[in-house]
C-alpha cells in the first residue's frame, strides 16, 4: 500500500474525531468557557500563570511529544505496519486523547492540582501516596530513558548537540524580551525563529563532539536548573519556540511523503507470536506507548498545563488536539521505516536506533521537496532531541512536584525531615540523581520498563478520572472501558517482564515488581472505595423508596 493513502486517511480520521468526539467529551464533562481557570484564581507567576493558547499548545505538545511517538511505533514495527497503524489511530482517538483531555479537565476542577491530589480528593490519602510513589518511579524511568536517547543522538549527530545548547540561550532571551521587556509575542516569535535558524546553522558549522557520559552529565545539570526556574524564563519560551521545529518537521514530512509516495515494503502483519515472549498482546500496546496513549501525558496535563490554561474553551485544543497531532506524528514515524525492505530494517535500527532510522527515512522524503539529505537528517535529529529535552525538563519538574507531595503527607508534613527533603532544590536533586544512575545503560534496557510503567500510569490516571466523574455522577464509560483494557495490558506485560528477566536483569525484575505491587494495591484501594459508594447509594435509594 502507498504511504500517502495511510497518511491522508489518518489525518482525515483525526480531524473528524476532533470535531465530533472531542466536542462530545466537552459536553459530557461540563467544560465551561465562563468559569475561571486555576491560572487566574491561583496565579503566582512561577507555576500558575495564564498563558496564550499558542504558547501553551507549544509547551504542552513539546512536553508530551518527545521521542516516544517515534521510538515506540518504529520499535513495534516488527509486528507489521497494519497492527501498529490501527492501534495508533484507535488509541489516539479513544484512549490517549480521552486520557489527556480528561486529566486536564479533572485538574481544572481541582484548582490545577496533580492527578495524585485528584486521587486524594476522590479515593483517599492512602491511594494518593501509592499513586505518588508509582508516578515518581515512572518519572525516574522516563528521565533515564529520554536522557539516554538524547545523549546517543548528540553523539551520532554532534551538530544537533551544539544547536540544542544555543536554543537554551535563545529561549532565555525570548522569555526576558516577551515577559519582562513588553515585546509583543508576534515580534518575539519572528526574532526567535530567526535565532533558531542561526543556531541550527552555527551548530552545523561548529559541532560539539563529546562522549555519551559527558552529555548525560550536562543534561542533568540543565534539567536541574530548568525544573526549578520560573516557567516564563525557560520552560514556556523553549517549548513554544521548539514547537515550531516540530510543526515544520511534521509539515515537511507530510509534504515529502505525499511527493515521494513511498510504498509500504515491510510486512503488513508478521504474526501474534514472534518468539522469545514477543506476543502481540501485550507487547505491541506497551511498545507503541506515546504514539497511542501515555500516562506521562496525564502528569503534564495536570502538573503544568492546567496551571497555565487561560480559558476552558482551549482545553479541547490543548488536551485532545495535541494527542491527535502526536498520533499523526506516530503515523509519519511508521511510514518512515515501512518503506525500507524488511531485510534492511533490522540493520537500520541497529546502526543508531529508531531515532536514526526515523531521521534517515524522513530526510529521504524531504529530498522530494528539493532539500539536502544530510541537512534534513541533521534537522530531524535536532528536532527529536529538542523535544526529548523538553520532555526531560518537564518530567523533572513533575518529579519534583510529586516528590514534594509524597513527603508532605499529613503524617510527615511538619517533621524536620519532611521539611528538609520537600525543599524544591533537594527534591529536584534527589530525583535527578536517581534518574542519572538508571540512565547509564542502553535505552534498550530501559525502554521495556518505560513502556509498561508509562501505560500502567495511564491506567491509574484513568482510574482517578473515573473516580472523579463517578463521585459527581457523570457518564464515565468513555473512561472506564479504556481503563480496564490498559490494566489488562500492563499487568500482563509486567508479569511477562518479571518472568523473562529472572536471573538475567535484576533491575527490570526489581522495578517491575515494585510497579506491579503499587498498581495492584492502588487498584484494590480504588475499587474498595467504589464498592462502598455503591453500597451507600443503594442504601439511600432503598430508603427513598420506603
Amino acid at each position: 500500500m502507498n504511504g500517502v493513502t495511510i497518511l491522508l486517511g489518518s489525518a482525515v480520521i483525526f480531524l473528524i474525531a476532533y470535531l465530533t468526539y472531542g466536542s462530545w467529551l466537552a459536553k459530557q464533562w461540563g467544560v465551561d468557557p465562563s468559569r475561571k481557570t486555576p491560572a487566574e484564581t491561583e496565579k503566582d507567576g512561577i507555576d500558575y500563570l495564564p498563558t496564550r493558547p499558542a504558547v501553551l499548545l507549544g509547551h504542552h505538545f513539546s512536553s508530551i511529544a518527545g521521542a516516544g511517538p517515534i521510538v515506540g511505533p518504529i520499535t513495534a514495527a516488527v509486528f507489521g505496519w497494519v497492527p501498529v497503524t490501527l492501534w495508533i489511530i484507535v488509541g489516539s482517538i479513544f484512549f490517549g486523547g480521552v486520557h489527556d483531555y480528561g486529566s486536564l479537565v479533572a485538574s481544572l476542577r481541582h484548582k490545577g492540582q496533580s492527578i495524585g491530589q485528584i486521587i486524594d480528593s476522590n479515593i483517599g490519602e492512602r491511594a494518593k501516596l501509592l499513586f505518588a510513589i508509582f508516578a515518581w518511579v515512572t518519572l525516574l524511568v522516563i528521565i533515564a530513558a529520554f536522557a539516554n536517547i538524547v545523549a546517543a543522538t548528540f553523539v551520532a549527530n554532534p551538530g544537533a548537540g551544539s544547536s540544542s545548547l544555543l536554543f537554551i540561550v535563545l529561549a532565555v532571551a525570548f522569555g526576558l524580551l516577551v515577559y519582562r521587556s513588553g515585546m509583543s509575542l508576534a515580534v518575539g516569535t519572528v526574532i526567535g525563529l530567526i535565532g533558531m535558524a542561526a543556531a541550527f546553522w552555527l551548530g552545523h558549522i561548529f559541532p560539539i563532539t563529546l562522549s555519551k557520559d559527558v552529555w548525560l552529565l550536562l543534561m542533568m545539570g540543565y534539567i536541574f536548573v530548568a525544573s526549578i526556574a520560573p516557567v516564563w524564563i525557560l520552560l514556556q519560551p523553549r517549548d513554544y519556540l521548539n514547537s515550531f521545529l516540530l510543526y515544520i518537521m511534521i509539515a515537511a514530512a507530510f509534504i515529502g511523503i505525499c511527493l515521494y509516495q513511498p510504498e509500504m515494503e515491510i510486512s503488513p502483519f508478521v504474526g501474534f507470536d514472534l518468539g522469545g515472549g514477543q506476543w502481540l498482546f501485550p507487547v505491541l500496546f506497551v511498545t507503541v506507548a506515546c504514539g497511542a496513549i501515555s500516562g506521562f501525558h496525564s502528569l503534564v496535563s495536570s502538573g503544568t498545563s492546567s496551571k497555565q490554561l487561560d480559558n476552558e474553551r482551549n482545553a479541547k485544543l490543548i488536551g485532545y488536539g495535541s494527542m491527535l497531532i502526536e498520533g499523526l506524528l506516530a503515523i509519519c514515524a511508521i511510514i518512515s521505516v515501512a518503506y525500507v525492505s524488511a531485510d534492511k530494517l533490522p540493520e537500520l535500527l541497529k546502526n543508531g536506533g529508531p531515532v536514526n532510522a526515523f531521521s534517515q527515512g524522513t530526510a529521504t522524503f524531504m529530498t522530494a521537496i528539493g532539500l539536502d539529505f544530510n541537512l534534513s537528517k541533521e534537522f530531524v535529529a535536532l528536532t527529536i532531541s529538542a523535544f526529548a529535552l523538553t520532555t526531560l525538563d518537564t518530567a523533572t519538574r513533575l518529579g519534583r512536584f510529586i516528590f514534594q507531595e509524597m513527603v508532605t503527607t499529613k503524617a510527615g508534613a511538619n517533621s524536620p525531615l519532611g521539611k528538609a527533603v520537600s525543599n524544591r532544590y533537594v527534591a529536584t536533586g534527589i530525583t535527578i540523581a536517581l534518574a542519572w544512575i538508571m540512565s547509564t545503560g542502553s535505552y534498550l534496557t530501559i525502554w521495556p520498563i518505560f513502556g509498561t510503567a508509562n501505560q500502567m500510569l495511564a491506567a491509574l490516571a484513568l482510574l482517578a478520572i473515573a473516580a472523579w466523574l463517578k463521585k459527581y455522577k457523570r457518564n464515565h464509560l468513555m473512561i472506564t472501558i479504556p481503563m480496564y483494557f490498559m490494566f489488562a495490558v500492563t499487568f500482563c506485560s509486567l508479569g511477562q517482564l518479571i518472568y523473562a528477566n529472572l536471573g538475567k536483569n535484576w533491575l527490570i525484575v526489581g522495578v517491575s515488581t515494585v510497579l506491579a505491587v503499587l498498581s495492584a494495591a492502588l487498584a484494590v484501594e480504588a475499587f474498595r472505595v467504589f464498592g462502598e459508594e455503591n453500597r451507600i447509594n443503594a442504601s439511600a435509594q432503598a430508603q427513598n423508596q420506603q
